[in-house]
């Protein structure tokens, strides 16, 4: 026999509750015998479900929280390679996949352990069902998968390196879990993406409207368009490579997910910020004016110094990969 609890377990056990009260206000004199063993019977069954219902709920508890921190390492397809003293953890944004620092791979693990993985939302994860659109409606959830992510590798006092959106999710971990995060090297890093009155995000409110509309009505040629917008245009190499990792994200996540990315504020945030930082840009960034990390720099608490590297578009790790290395040589070596 398999016992379910449910909603209507919940009615049946409060029936019950009531018919039990309703017997004990008869005088015993007055009870006949089978009405009381049947309220005994009552009495049982109701000692008897309750204790099901919380031993369920527990169990329940018990097999969420495991399922949150044990499977990640597996399911997020976490790897590390290389050796060194420093662990840099590489997390890639909006669109793409851990194959996104292919050309960095070789050259930091020489002198690094490197951490790659893939958020829920990429098209690289095997499970759909990992990436729930109201759970990631905040970068908090993300922040906390991060964070399981590096107890469950045993990592501490590591060198986060997140591209655009996982940028600010590092930030949100650090303030969660500062002895998890030695530095913080942000790139092409944004708290919020639409302009208002007093910030300069890059997008006007309407720009971002049209943007879900392309998404929703014809991804396909989206994916190609953006791509072609946000990548250097003198290497079409990496524009085709950026466009194939988008086309591989499932249309309903990459509409919920941008609506997230482009409608964000965590300016708020950033004061909360004690961790050191590197904030790594690029000199004409179409999504992120080079407004921004002078903003950041001014509002994060710890100690941060901005990098400009001399290239276009909002992908150094594809277009200028070896001086988006040596910035990151350099930003550990400065100390």
């Amino acid at each position: 026999m398999i016992i379910t609890v449910k909603k209507f377990d919940y009615l049946l056990i409060g029936f019950q509750f009531v018919s039990y009260i309703r017997d004990q206000r008869v005088p015993l004199n007055n009870r006949r015998k089978n009405n009381y063993i049947s309220s005994s019977i009552r009495s049982f069954n109701l000692l008897a479900q309750t204790y099901w219902l919380l031993f369920s709920c527990f169990q329940r508890k018990v097999k969420k929280k495991k399922m949150v921190i044990h499977n990640l390492l597996t399911a997020m397809n976490a790897k590390i390679m290389g050796s060194g003293k420093e662990t840099l953890v590489l997390a890639h944004g909006y669109g793409v996949d851990q194959s996104i620092w292919d050309k960095e791979l070789p050259l930091l693990a020489d002198h690094y352990q490197v951490v790659v993985f893939d958020w829920c939302f990429s098209g690289a994860v095997k499970d759909p069902g990992l990436y729930d659109a109201a759970k990631y409606s905040t970068y908090d959830a993300f922040a906390d998968d991060l964070i399981c992510l590096l107890e469950e590798m045993k990592l501490k006092s590591s060198v986060f390196v997140g591209h655009s959106m996982s940028g600010m999710i590092g930030c949100i971990a650090s303030i969660k879990r500062p002895d998890l995060f030695h530095k913080l090297i942000l790139v092409g890093t944004t708290p919020r993406c639409t302009n208002s009155e007093d910030y300069e995000g890059g997008f006007e409110l309407s720009g971002v409207e049209e943007i879900f509309s392309s998404i929703k009505s014809n991804y396909e040629q989206w994916t190609s368009s953006f791509a072609a917008l946000v990548v250097d245009p003198s290497d079409p190499e990496s524009v085709e490579k950026l466009a194939k990792s988008l086309k591989r994200m499932r249309p309903e996540v990459a509409f919920t997910l941008a609506k997230t990315v482009f409608l964000i504020d965590y300016r708020d945030m950033l004061e909360k910020v004690t961790t050191p930082c590197c904030i790594i840009q690029t000199k004409n960034d179409i999504v992120v004016p080079n407004s921004v990390p002078k903003y950041m720099q001014n509002k994060i608490k710890g100690e941060t110094k901005v990098e400009i590297i001399d290239t276009e578009g909002h992908f150094p790790q594809l277009t200028a990969h070896h001086k988006f290395v040596e910035v990151i040589d350099a930003s550990l070596a400065d100390k």
